[in-house]
């Protein structure tokens, strides 16, 4: 049971507001779903056996990285001097576990200012954003919201090293697999020959540039827009737009489609059709009461969508479509898909 009460409340910060210290509301929402599926495997403590000092402990993760085809030299390079940061350690440890509502949320994420910055940026960024959009299928407006919500369009990316952090995650943290695993990856990051561990910043939680990518994310799905060497997402805008316009697009978006619209429903609306197990045709939703915010019936389509209303009945609600799960793809919460999504219809195309 004390397990379950912990992944409940891990679960409960989903709607903790847009960025807590160096991490992204984004990067921190996928920990915590992270957290909930290896929970059971760490919930005795560390990575490290007990007695087990860090220098013990960094010498069986160099086999297990050398065994990965990490090159010796980076090991050497990446881990001769790394030691444990006892700040991440209290970060990791103490995630606020305050609950907002939607509104709140919203109001903390989509602000006029950042959509004034998005449309300044976009402009600036045109000729690319149009080719990395023809390319992968996905709008400019949503990769120009992705950008602002990770990382404040890259001027919030962490300045931690992010062997460092990973390193002490993965030997003192609360969930020592997933972190041992995404220290390979960025070992392996490095091993390639591009960058060094000066280069690899991030936030405390190894998040990484301006898409605040983990190392895993970035070895499957960040690209390099020039195809000219490793993806380079802290400095190179064509790389941290593709990359974004790449990840969203193998996780399924649909090229033209929207993500769908805010609605409202009728008195005494069924609460059990809430959610997005729940999914029927634009007239079917018509007939049950649901309308435009304008009042109107729902235009004819053969796109099928389904009713989310984060804060219940008497709250906003959104009819939503596949390219919204695409977005909870990216980060499992309904706010920030609503909050990516809103935001970009602010930015517009």
């Amino acid at each position: 049971m004390a397990i379950i009460g912990r992944v409940v409340a891990a679960l409960d910060r989903l709607r903790i507001g847009h960025r807590s210290s160096c991490l992204s509301s984004g990067i921190r929402m996928k920990y915590l779903i992270f957290f909930a599926l290896i929970l059971s495997l760490s919930a005795a403590g560390g990575a490290h056996a007990a007695g087990e000092d860090f220098s013990q402990w960094l010498a069986g993760l160099k086999r297990d990285a050398a065994a990965q085809g990490v090159p010796p030299a980076t090991l050497d390079s990446a881990l001769n001097n790394v030691a444990p940061i006892p700040r991440v350690l209290e970060l990791d440890q103490k995630q606020p576990e305050s609950t907002l509502t939607l509104g709140r949320y919203l109001a903390n994420v989509v602000l006029p200012v950042r959509i004034e910055k998005g449309k300044t940026l976009k402009a600036q960024n045109k000729a690319l954003l149009r080719a990395v959009s023809d390319r992968y299928g996905v709008p400019t407006k949503t990769i120009m919201a992705l950008w602002a919500v990770e990382s404040g369009f890259g001027a919030s990316t962490g300045g931690f090293k992010v062997v460092d952090s990973l390193a002490t995650l993965a030997y003192d943290g609360r969930r020592p697999d997933l972190f041992r695993a995404e220290l390979i990856n960025a070992l392996k990051i490095l091993g390639h020959g591009q960058f060094g561990s000066e280069d690899l910043k991030g936030s405390w939680a190894g998040a990484m540039g301006q898409v605040q990518f983990m190392p895993s994310t970035y070895l499957n799905y960040a690209v390099n827009y020039r195809h000219e060497g490793q993806p380079d997402i802290w400095h190179s805008q064509g790389d941290v737009f593709a990359s974004a316009a790449n990840y969203l697009a193998s996780l399924g978006w649909k090229r033209h489609e929207s993500w769908g619209r805010e609605v409202t429903l009728p008195a005494r609306f069924d609460s059990e059709l809430i959610g997005l197990p729940t999914k029927r045709s634009l007239a079917d939703w018509s007939k049950l009461g649901v309308r435009t915010l304008a009042g109107a019936k729902l235009p004819p389509s053969a796109i099928q969508g389904s009713i989310v209303a984060p804060d219940g009945p008497g709250g906003r609600a959104f009819l939503v479509y596949d390219n919204f799960r695409t977005i909870m793809k990216w980060n499992h919460s309904t706010y920030f898909a609503l909050a990516v999504n809103l935001l970009g219809d602010g930015i517009g195309n």
